[in-house]
This record gives structure tokens, C-alpha cells and sequence, in this order.
């Protein structure tokens, strides 16, 4: 048996749709694989009645198929079902991690990349990396015309999940098909101010480069209480706020001494609109970590 720990991830960070992410400290998914005839799967954990666990529905699934690794997969699932933490990413990517130890396949992490994204075609309906690269690779990603490339980032964050839920499906379907140049350029300063925060391990820089007038603002309608999170997480201390993925999650920036300020002020915010939350006091991460 082999065992793998697969972190939560956020993508987009605002500015960087579809092509952005991080690895987060917390939470995690723990995959265990054993060698079989054909691919079964058990979950538990975090939402896990919610998460299918016939192969050809389940992400693990496809990433078997893709390997030709057939395994009994048993998933402990850290990281709920839509909450925009990449909990589907999250076990694709523990499990193509796995699998390819198992067998002796030979594929580097970002080799597994894709195969990973494969299993995220059936959450999403397209084979997008942005969740699953920082789930293998770790750090801040950057995913790009086939390239990924990634740097550690030591920068606090605060992970906020209200009891709300959001399909990905639903938060793709309210992307706008356009925008115009003001916000392309807006929304590529800010892409560009928010990597160099990165690099440079700044997270007021981070802070100001989530800002997007195009996506977040869209996805932001979906989480009832956003502005009112946002803004206590910004009074306590916080740098930036944005939508976590496709949410509900609300990802905020700030300095690591700052994060149990900024988590408190988070529940107080949804709790002032009665919704029941949750707040990972968390920062950039590794990827997933293997066990023998």
C-alpha cells in the first residue's frame, strides 16, 4: 500500500483565471492505493456522500485509466466538495502521484500534470491544470500555453468555506464571454503585480495584485456575504480578498502574524449574515507528499 497526502489548493487568486495557483498547508486529502485487477474506490471524510465512487464518475477514476493503473483507492477526504479549494484536484493529483509509484511508471510530477487534469475533466468539463499543478508541484503556479512554472512563496493566507455551496460548473457558466480593454489591462497589471508579490514573498504586493473586474465580481454574487467578509477581512489586516476558485471559499492575503485576526474577523463577517463558516489559518504550501 502506498499512501499519499494531497493539499487544497485555491486557483485564479483573481487576477490570474485559469491560470494561477497555490498549494495550501491546509487542508488535505489522504489517498491510499493497493495494486488490483480493476479499479474500485472507497471514500470517506469531508463530503464524502457527496463525492461518486463508481470509476468512470470519480476523478481517481480517470486517472487510473490513464495510467492503465488499476487499484482498490481508498480517499479521506480533508478538502469538501465544492468549496472551491480544489478538492477534486486534490485526490486526482494524490492519486496520479500514487499510481505512478505504484507501478513504476517513470512520470515526473509535472509529467503528471496532465494526466492529473484528465480526472478534472469530469468535476469542470474541460482538463484544465490550474488546481492540479499546485496539488503535485507545489508553491505558486503559473500555468501557461503548456509551461508551468512555479516558485515558493512563503506568504500567509486565511482560507474561509461558508456553508454555502457552488458548482464549478454553475461559477464557469457566469464568466463573462468578453471584456474590454480597460479591464484586460487592469486585469494583466494585476497578474503581473500579484507574481512579482509572489517571487518576492511580499504579500502586500500579492494584496493588491487579486483585484479583477471581470471574473470575481461575477463569482463574488454567488457568495452571499462576499462584501461583508471582504471587507472585515481587510480592516483586520488583511492585504487582499478574492474568491477561492470557483468558491465559496473566500481566499485572504496577509502577514503570517496577522492570519488568526484576519480568520476571526472572516466568521464574524458571514456570521453577521447567518451563514455558518469555517477558517483555515493556512500559507503556501508544498505539493503532495508520498509515503511507502
Amino acid at each position: 500500500m502506498l499512501t499519499v497526502r494531497a493539499p487544497a489548493t485555491s486557483a485564479n487568486l483573481g487576477s490570474g483565471f485559469d491560470v494561477f495557483g497555490v498549494a495550501l498547508e491546509a487542508p488535505a486529502d489522504v489517498i491510499r492505493v493497493e495494486r488490483a485487477t480493476e479499479t474500485t474506490i472507497e471514500v470517506t471524510g469531508a463530503g464524502s456522500q457527496y463525492v461518486p465512487e463508481d470509476p468512470e464518475k470519480n476523478t481517481v477514476g480517470a486517472v487510473a485509466e490513464a495510467l492503465d493503473a488499476p487499484a482498490h483507492v481508498r480517499i479521506d477526504k480533508g478538502v469538501r466538495p465544492s468549496s472551491g479549494l480544489g478538492s477534486s484536484a486534490a485526490s486526482a493529483a494524490g492519486a496520479a502521484l500514487a499510481l505512478n509509484a505504484l507501478y513504476d511508471r517513470g512520470l515526473s510530477r509535472e509529467e503528471l500534470v496532465p494526466v492529473a487534469a484528465e480526472g478534472e475533466a469530469l468535476v469542470s468539463g474541460t482538463a484544465h491544470s490550474d488546481n492540479v499543478a499546485p496539488a503535485l508541484l507545489g508553491g505558486f503556479t503559473v500555468v501557461a500555453d503548456g509551461r508551468i512554472t512555479r516558485v515558493d512563496a512563503g506568504i500567509g493566507l486565511v482560507a474561509c468555506l461558508p456553508e454555502l455551496t457552488v458548482s464549478t460548473r454553475d461559477a464557469r457558466g457566469v464568466v463573462p464571454a468578453g471584456a474590454t480593454m480597460d479591464e484586460l489591462v487592469a486585469t494583466v497589471g494585476n497578474a503581473a503585480t500579484l507574481a512579482i508579490g509572489m517571487a518576492r514573498e511580499d504579500p502586500e504586493l500579492v494584496g493588491a495584485g487579486m483585484d479583477d473586474p471581470v471574473v470575481t465580481p461575477r463569482r463574488a454574487a454567488l457568495v452571499e456575504g462576499y462584501d461583508r467578509v471582504r471587507e472585515a477581512a481587510l480592516d483586520a489586516g488583511a492585504s487582499g480578498v478574492t474568491v477561492s476558485g470557483a468558491g465559496p471559499t473566500l481566499l485572504a492575503v496577509c502577514r503570517r502574524a496577522d492570519r488568526r485576526a484576519v480568520a476571526a474577523a472572516m466568521v464574524d463577517g458571514f456570521d453577521d449574515v447567518g451563514v455558518e463558516s469555517r477558517a483555515y489559518r493556512t500559507a503556501v504550501g508544498d505539493g503532495a507528499s508520498l509515503y511507502r
